[in-house]
């Protein structure tokens, strides 16, 4: 519990400092396209990846990683890390952004396959769900509460597949409650907001995860994609809906299943009301599902998609077209 503790001191620390000088951070501008009428801070990512570092030595490597993989890891994040950061500042083109995220994707899966050129299907397949991973988080981080509560509901249920696997779960553990202290801040109204330098790592550290628990064997494929299915499937839906409609898919747009929830009338509460439900039910069926009956997880899974069909269904049936393409 010692990694624990300093994870979420120095997180709370940093997120303190951020709200005692508010001009250190990046700030988020209201726009036709954002969900907000405020100035907001981005620098969320911050306190998260602060804490989580400082905890580190005290919580070892994540279940998966170890030696060359852990340091692999380590350097990818960082990367992510500075390059989402002067993003946050200045912006960064989508080509510079793709390119680092493939690199660090190239060369984390590559790790855990062992550096085996013959592993390559293994590598490609791996760096695809990274860089996806890495961009589904940024893509949903634009209502209060929900990357924060999805970071805390991922780790949190990672770190109990771990301790159930009898693998370290401390590691987990820390970066869930590293994210407590902005979750606190991001909730409605929102005065904290992850930033590029908190999105895109997170999401990178949440497709990492998933990826090298599956390959050493602490929980089957369908364990990750359960947890954070909330996530995964919004953007997904969103992403082939607007490829389906030849929309330029890389701009920023209003059309995600919560940003229609928000504008519909349910607001940020309301929002984070269902998807937290969404989150909360994914998790704990998946944690159950692992402790007393694996081989229905695939069933899980197959009904929680069903669930958050009906969610989006209801959204489709409440915004039509022409007022979701409003600006």
């Amino acid at each position: 519990m010692t990694a624990v503790l300093i994870g979420l001191a120095v997180s709370a620390l940093v997120v303190a400092l951020l709200a005692r000088f508010p001009g250190l951070a990046p700030i988020d501008q209201p726009n036709p396209r954002s969900l907000h009428e405020r100035p907001v801070a981005r620098a969320g990512g911050w306190a998260i990846f602060a804490g989580w570092a400082a905890a580190a030595p005290f919580a070892g490597p994540p279940p998966g990683f170890s030696g060359a993989s852990h340091a692999t890891l380590s350097v990818s994040l960082a990367a992510l890390f500075a390059i989402s950061l002067v993003d946050d500042y200045r912006g960064v083109s989508p080509v510079w952004r793709i390119l680092v995220q493939t690199g660090a994707a190239l060369a984390v899966s590559c790790a855990l396959a062992g550096f085996d050129p013959r592993e390559a299907a293994f590598i490609a397949t791996g760096a695809t769900v990274l860089v996806a991973a890495t961009n589904f988080f940024n893509f949903m981080d634009g209502s209060d509460g929900l990357a924060g509560t999805m970071a805390v509901t991922g780790f949190g249920a990672c770190a109990a597949a771990a301790a159930l696997a009898g693998a370290a779960w401390a590691p987990w553990l820390a970066l869930a409650g590293a994210c407590l202290p902005f979750l606190a801040r991001n909730l409605p109204p929102a005065r904290l907001f992850l930033g590029d330098a908190g999105s895109a790592p997170l999401g990178f550290t949440a497709g990492a995860a998933g990826l090298a628990g599956t390959t050493s064997g602490l929980w089957p494929a369908w364990f990750p994609l359960l947890v954070f299915l909330p996530f995964l499937a919004d953007a997904s839906a969103t992403l082939a809906r607007r490829a389906w409609r030849r929309e330029r898919v890389w701009e920023a747009h209003r059309t995600h299943y919560y940003q229609r929830l928000v504008r519909q009338g349910a607001g940020h509460r309301g929002t984070l009301r269902v998807y937290g439900a969404l989150m909360i039910g994914c998790a704990a069926s998946a944690i159950a599902c692992l402790a007393f009956a694996p081989a229905a997880g695939w069933v899980a899974l197959a009904v929680w998609i069903a669930i958050v069909a009906a969610v989006f269904a209801r959204i489709d049936y409440h915004v039509g077209d022409s007022q979701v393409r409003k600006p």
